[in-house]
């Protein structure tokens, strides 16, 4: 909102933005004129209102409707009028909501009709305001200018990637429904690039139009050989048809649900048969799969019904198990964890996604009674002991051996005997700690 001047009593106008982006310098800021109007001009006593240039006074109006003052204020206010229509094409132009092209052509006007402009204020910093306001537009056009071209460029590299796949499509495909689709949406989207001078939009156009045309020959003629065909795979789909009915009373589930879907590949190898009985024969063979998988349904339906059964059972044997203590009576545990695997096998399959879970908590009593039994043997192995006693041996001989040599005031002989005692000591410390973790 602008500020009110509290020397007239009237609005004062906006503060002029800084420099716009893309100029060199920024021009220095425009005064208002309407504050201190004397500091550019006057009114001489004839009534003529002058304006203070850089080569000397112009005149630029008769005043006589009042005091000097008022006529250099009213001038001081066009000054400002045009002044404010400057900072105006800034802001646009800064926020780019301006258009370049119209923002250079009022700038350019008010350039040029500034020398003759019938206004009292700084002319100077107007000026060189204006010609930054020029500068940013012609740079603003020079960029839209480029951004064009780009534009321009990558439609005509898009146009030529679309051209060549069509044609690519045309000489070598034969995914004949995929490919239609694909040559249809390429032509929308040839139709939303813009941007592409006639001659070579007319070329890359002929380009595209004759791949279109080249794949819908290749496509007829496909589809003639097919209508040929067709009679053969309406043989072929009936006799699959007389095999899927015979298997529908089948009770081989896994075989024969690989079977069925075997018939289904070579249905779809056998390819259509004519339009008017294609979709019988395939309610025929639809029926006698639908009629095979209820049977299966039914069947598995139960088998989860007992699974579910045997999992609740197995529940209730893995609460007897995680009872056993191998700690209180190894051979009692053992016993007792052989009964229930054998129990365990006896109830049999359980669903699919309780298998894990219910295994491995079985697992983890096995675990703890084999941990058991293999500690049990660790704390009695023979060769564990001996190799301890050994250790023990040598530790008594190396001390020994010590002793003598100190007696006989061989100092050197016994540090050294002592070192080898220590060492065979760190030994048998270590054997006799491992049998004690047994």
């Amino acid at each position: 909102m602008a500020q009110e001047n509290t020397s007239t009593g009237t609005p004062a106008p906006h503060p002029v933005p800084h420099a716009l982006g893309g100029s060199g310098h920024a021009a220095p800021p425009v005064p208002p004129a309407e504050p201190h109007p004397a500091r550019w001009g006057r009114v001489d006593e004839e009534g003529t209102v002058y304006v203070t240039t850089a080569d000397g006074e112009r005149a630029v109006g008769i005043w006589q409707a009042g005091t000097p003052d008022e006529g250099l204020i009213h001038y001081a206010r066009r000054f400002d009028d045009l002044r404010t229509e400057v900072e105006l094409l800034e802001t646009r132009l800064a926020s780019g909501a301006g258009d370049p092209k119209h923002a250079l052509s009022s700038a350019t006007q008010m350039r040029d009709g500034l020398a003759d402009a019938a206004v009292v204020g700084d002319l100077a910093a107007l000026g060189a305001r204006i010609n930054e306001v020029i500068a940013h537009a012609e740079k603003s056009l020079a960029s839209a200018k480029q951004e064009r071209e780009e534009a321009r460029s990558a439609a005509v590299t898009r146009k030529q990637a679309l051209a060549e796949e069509a044609e690519k499509l045309a000489a070598e495909s034969t995914q004949w429904k995929s490919a239609g689709d694909r040559l249809r949406t390429i032509l929308d989207e040839w139709k939303s690039v813009k941007g592409v001078d006639r001659k070579t939009d007319d070329e890359l156009w002929k380009r595209f139009s004759k791949a279109r045309e080249a794949f819908n020959r290749r496509r007829g003629s496909h589809f003639a050989e097919l209508d040929k065909q067709r009679a053969t795979a309406k043989t072929r789909k009936e006799e699959l048809i007389v095999e899927a009915e015979k298997l529908a009373e089948s009770d081989d589930w896994g075989d024969t649900a690989g079977r069925y879907k075997d018939l289904m590949n070579d249905w779809k190898a056998a390819g259509r048969a004519p339009k008017d009985s294609d979709e019988a024969l395939w309610q025929r063979f639809r029926a006698a799969q639908d009629k095979f998988f209820a049977r299966r349904s039914a069947a598995f339906n139960e088998r989860d019904a007992e699974f579910t059964d045997n999992a609740a059972k197995k529940e209730e044997l893995l609460i007897d198990a995680e009872k056993i203590d191998p700690a209180v009576n190894l051979e009692a545990a053992k016993n007792q964890l052989r009964k229930v695997q054998e129990r365990w096998d006896e109830i049999g399959k359980v669903p699919r996604e309780r298998i894990r879970d219910l295994d491995l908590r079985l697992k983890t009593v096995q675990d703890k009674v084999k941990s058991a039994e293999d500690n049990k043997w660790r704390r009695t192995d023979p060769e564990a002991l001996a190799r301890a006693a050994q250790f023990h041996e040598r530790v008594a001989h190396f001390e020994s051996q010590a002793a003598k040599a100190r007696a006989a005031g061989d100092e050197r002989r016994a540090k050294k005997a002592d070192e080898q005692a220590a060492q065979w000591r760190e030994w048998l410390e270590a054997a006799e700690n491992a049998v004690a973790d047994r």
